[in-house]
């Protein structure tokens, strides 16, 4: 109830946005434990500097709090201005991870161990000179398909002594779209209708079922079992072996034959989209009521990756 609460306040008080620039209203400051400990410590000093009537004492004392209170305003000063910007990030493969990109730009002056990240995982350290900007990139771990929103992104600042740390919670409403993780396997490969040789039904799709035509470039979601290891023993790269794709027809890849749960249905489905699109093979897509054509390129392979990462309402 509390962490609702608090969302919600968040979302007043710093919406969501593609680009957020940070200020008093963005940005909260603490002692942290080694800043707490420091403030402790004057305590004990006062009062052996009142118990004693001791000018040293009193100047040490006073000191120590002046060094404080100025590192409160350092502190704050390193995160204030700061500019945020989120700037995309490429779709991947379930098990992989998602690299969502961001861009600090300064505020005028320069900002020293920039922290940012979401917790629990660790937070990347950036340096960003006065007037200009870097790009920060920061990966997540994939649970599920569909789309992964990453949600609020800490960044926060220690600089100059570590005594507070200056913090804000910036939600860039970033998203990027997880696919199926590819599976191997063999599928009922369904023809297109009015073919030459007349051949109705199904055919199932293996492993062996094409003919060699030779090596090409490594993918992702290639077959392992394809990889040419002798190449890549001489140093020549990653390639696999490469097999024609049957020819003279319209193929389909349909989920409702395949058996197994939908995540391995899926998977399965996802693996032969891109070994057909590797091959410049037509093919089309039947995702239950939802149906792609057969077509080739690259915009038809991410149209069938994203209806795969898209179905059952991944949204």
């Amino acid at each position: 109830m509390l962490e609702f609460q608090v969302a919600r306040w968040l979302a007043r008080r710093i919406p969501p946005a593609s680009q957020v620039r940070l200020d008093q209203r963005r940005i909260f400051i603490l002692p942290t434990r080694a800043g707490a400990a420091f403030g402790l410590a004057l305590v004990p000093m006062l009062l052996v500097a009142i118990n004693y009537q001791n000018s040293l004492a009193y100047a040490l004392t006073f000191l120590l709090l002046s060094v404080f209170l100025v590192a409160i305003l350092h502190t704050f000063r390193n995160l204030s201005g700061l500019n945020l910007k989120a700037a995309g990030g490429a779709p991947v493969f379930l098990g992989e991870q998602a690299h969502f990109h961001v861009t600090l730009e300064s505020g005028g002056r320069e900002h020293q161990a920039i922290a940012l990240g979401w917790l629990p995982l660790p937070l990347q350290v950036q340096d960003v000179v006065a007037d200009g900007a870097c790009g920060v990139e920061l990966h997540l771990p994939t649970e599920r398909r569909g789309w992964l929103r990453p949600g609020r992104l800490r960044v926060e600042s220690r600089y100059p002594l570590g005594l507070l740390v200056a913090w804000s919670w910036v939600d860039l409403d970033q998203a990027l779209l997880v696919y199926p993780r590819p599976l191997e396997g063999d599928l009922p490969l369904i023809p297109g209708h009015g073919d030459e040789d007349g051949d109705d039904g199904q055919h199932v799709l293996g492993a062996g079922a094409d003919d060699y035509q030779g090596l090409r470039a490594y993918q992702p979601g290639d077959s392992r079992r394809r990889l040419h290891w002798k190449a890549y023993s001489r140093g020549q790269g990653l390639f696999v072996k490469d097999f024609a794709a049957l020819a003279g027809r319209d193929l389909w890849l349909d989920l409702e034959p395949l058996d197994g749960d939908l995540e391995k249905r899926l998977g399965l489905l996802c693996h032969w989209v891109l070994q057909f699109s590797a091959r410049g093979q037509p093919f089309g897509l039947r995702l239950g009521r939802q149906e792609l054509a057969p077509d080739t390129g690259e915009a038809h392979r991410e149209a069938c990756l994203r209806a795969l990462a898209l179905f059952g309402g991944q949204q």
